[in-house]
């Protein structure tokens, strides 16, 4: 029989409360208070609680403090990709970040949904999640919300504010709420 950790990642209906989650919740929040709270010019310490965290943390990857996300073993951040202020990684499920992705401020990338049936989602019942997986060179302007189950492709620019409910194809730009396609990109 799987674990609720096993049926967590696995994209299937999983209790939140379950004590190894709860644990793995704590431990994860004790490493963000740490990166939270580091020095301006402790990047070197940062980097480190990144690296602790996550399943993958690129060269030269780079968060600007504060960042928050549930438990950071489902998260996989490529090579020269940045995160600035208040980015919020809600990783219930798989998040891979391509590489030479930037992040506007306030960006959010939520894999966590719950039930659609009220009767499930009483008294803390099952919740589940879906992966998102994101391409190389994509930008996201600020305040995005990426939600669960999309995938980016390459060379994405997603314009500041926008809700992304759908995969978006590479080399496009997509804006508004929902995100719409705007435009292909030529290179």
């Amino acid at each position: 029989m799987a674990t609720e950790k096993e049926k967590m990642i696995a994209g299937e209906l999983y209790i939140a409360s379950d004590k190894q989650l709860v644990q793995e919740r704590i431990a994860c929040r004790k490493i963000l208070k740490k990166f939270n709270d580091a020095e301006p010019e402790e990047v070197a310490e940062r980097e480190q609680y990144c690296r602790e965290l996550f399943s993958k943390f690129g060269k030269d990857a780079y968060i600007e403090p504060p960042f928050r996300c549930d438990y950071g073993y489902n998260i996989s951040m490529g090579e020269r990709s940045y995160m600035n202020f208040d980015a919020i990684v809600l990783d219930v499920c798989p998040v891979k970040i391509g590489d030479d992705c930037l992040f506007g401020p306030g960006c959010r990338v939520i894999t966590a949904t719950h039930p659609l049936d009220y009767k499930l989602r009483k008294n803390g019942g099952p919740e589940y999640g879906k992966p998102i997986t994101i391409g190389n060179d994509c930008f996201f302007g600020a305040n995005c919300t990426i939600l669960p189950g999309v995938t980016i492709g390459d060379r994405v620019v997603i314009g500041a504010g926008s809700v992304v409910t759908k995969d978006v194809p590479s080399d496009t730009v997509v804006c508004g709420n929902p995100a719409k396609p705007l435009r292909k990109l030529d290179y």
